[in-house]
């Protein structure tokens, strides 16, 4: 029977390219020479394809309660979103994009294919994947990613079969003699004796498809250098290293804006760097350019819309001497602007969690380094995190570092934890009473419910207030500011001293004076404190300590 993509096999592909780019990633930086020879290609992949399987694991998890699987429309989708808002780097960007193209034409061959897309369709999803790359990418070169890509898709037609499984072999052996080309096609790389680093990653996430549909592991892809006669022409690179003369700055953010907007940013951004990678549609798109103005980058973008998740990266900063660690630092993943300068001001690196993108593994493991510290306290604040932190903390342990993941699961219990933190007394004393402080500390949040459904209260109807007490649903009610005194009520029913409220943007400033007051006026020990946490997924979050 011939094989199919399913939703199934779409999961299975995001497992298996993942656990492959996991492996293959220092070995894929060390490759990377173009289009600048900063290391972390394969890094970038990985953490893209990340974000890909987290969205495909949520769609599943939301048929968790039903007796059917996500049809493969809905997998391939949250594949090309979830890796569109996670992209990292020039090649993250290229890829999130051709699983895009490839989204585009799977979903909407679907209905005809309700039991997943066979090699008839793949071919064409290759084909459409590797020309919207091309369009992304405002100066194509050969011998890159886009090459690979190219290859990959003629082949897929060549193979003219409608099983799967031969369609995406014929693909990845076409794009493994096309990788294999590169040096010759790209001077930098034929003197560096690699081949391109993304197209080396893109070899391995089709490796992983052909493994999802077939069982076949592919032949290992040669990874070494070449011999040169010049020593320096071998050195793996190491760092962010501006090439001489080229721009200082790695810009990246997504945007929302429409198609209009868009088409004149590339105009802007084209004349102000190079390597620009704009990828995206449907009102949200992924930014990608290197520039020596960065700030003007990031300005066309506020002109064309709203951009946001802005990462700059200095490219000449790892080559700088770095500093010396500092003995103890505190990671927090938080879910707002407000609440991140909160706990900045506290002297902890922060992680913001935006509503509906929880942070990957990967960006926890990049704040723990960015505290550059040899202890770390990781504060999750989330108990749907409980996963990422306990892996972000083993890879940190890996590189030297000495974490202890402390399960908050709320914010409010990650800012009671850091009242009490004190870098200079031992680590398990430290550990132990934030842990402390963060158990002592009840939590509740109120939510907007968006359909009907059963609670642990009873029924609620799209639109009622829902005040959660620990993450199960106490009270349900027709307004916010007689939910949460109801539910101030019952948590202070069991004593108190001090009250933590945080309110998100939709909140109105006269929520806070009337809790406060209602606090004071029926529990005059109890102190309450205030904080906005600006753009967060729920309209207030309440701590009890």
């Amino acid at each position: 029977m011939p094989q199919t993509l399913d939703a199934a096999a779409v999961r299975s592909w995001c497992s298996l390219a993942l656990e492959a780019l996991g492996r293959e990633r220092e070995e894929i930086d060390a490759i990377n020479v173009y289009p600048v020879a900063d290391g972390d290609t394969g890094t970038n992949l990985y953490l893209t394809v990340e974000s890909a399987a987290q969205a495909v694991e949520a769609v599943f998890a939301a048929h968790e309660t039903g007796s059917s699987e996500p049809a493969p429309a809905d997998a391939v989708r949250a594949m090309a979103h979830g890796a569109l808002i996670g992209a990292r780097g020039n090649s993250g960007t290229i890829l999130a994009q051709l699983l895009r193209g490839m989204a585009e034409v799977l979903a909407d061959a679907a209905p005809a294919d309700p039991g997943g897309a066979g090699g008839e369709r793949l071919a064409p999803a290759l084909r459409r994947a590797a020309g919207l790359a091309r369009e992304a990418v405002a100066h194509p070169v050969e011998g890159t990613i886009l090459s690979v890509a190219s290859a990959a898709a003629e082949a897929a037609e060549r193979s003219g079969s409608a099983d799967a499984g031969v369609t995406v072999r014929a693909a990845y052996a076409g794009a493994r003699a096309a990788l294999a080309a590169t040096p010759g096609q790209l001077p930098v790389l034929g003197r560096a004796g690699v081949v391109d680093a993304g197209g080396r990653g893109l070899l391995t996430v089709l490796g992983a498809l052909l493994r999802s549909l077939t069982g076949e592991t592919p032949a290992a892809f040669p990874m070494g250098r070449r011999r040169y006669e010049d020593p320096a022409a071998v050195e793996p690179a190491v760092g962010h290293c501006a090439p001489e003369g080229g721009p200082a700055f790695e810009v990246i953010y997504l945007l929302e804006a429409d198609d209009r907007a868009v088409a004149r940013l590339r105009t802007r951004l084209d004349g102000l760097g190079e390597s620009l990678v704009v990828v995206g549609g449907d009102g949200l798109w992924n930014v990608h350019i290197h520039a020596d103005d960065a700030g003007a980058a990031v300005e066309a973008g506020v002109e064309a819309g709203r951009p946001y998740r802005i990462r700059v990266t200095h490219f000449g900063a790892a080559a700088e001497e770095p500093p010396e660690r500092v003995q103890r630092a505190v990671v927090a993943v938080v879910p707002g602007e407000g609440l991140a300068g909160v706990c900045a001001e506290a002297g902890a690196t922060t992680v913001l969690a935006r509503p509906g993108e929880p942070p990957a593994s990967g960006e926890l493991v990049e704040a723990i380094r960015r505290a550059h510290a040899r202890e770390v306290v990781l504060l999750p604040n989330d108990a749907a995190l409980r996963h990422t932190a306990a892996a972000a903390a083993e890879q940190a342990r890996t590189e030297g570092v000495r974490v202890a993941l402390i399960p908050t699961r709320a914010a409010v219990q990650g800012i009671a934890a850091l009242a009490v933190h004190q870098p200079d007394r031992r680590f398990d004393e430290d550990v132990v009473a934030m842990t402390t402080a963060a158990g002592a500390t009840r939590y509740a949040e109120l939510a907007v419910a968006e359909r009907q459904s059963w609670t642990t209260a009873g029924i609620c109807q799209a639109g009622d207030v829902l005040g959660l007490i620990d993450g199960d649903v106490a009270v349900i009610g027709a307004d916010l500011a007689a939910t949460a005194e109801a539910v101030l009520s019952r948590m202070l029913a069991a004593g108190g001293e001090l009250v933590t409220l945080v309110l998100g943007d939709e909140a109105p400033d006269a929520l806070a004076d009337r809790l406060e007051s209602y606090v004071r006026d029926g529990h005059l020990a109890v102190d309450t404190v205030v904080y906005r946490g600006g753009r967060q997924s729920v309209p207030l979050l309440i701590g009890v300590e």
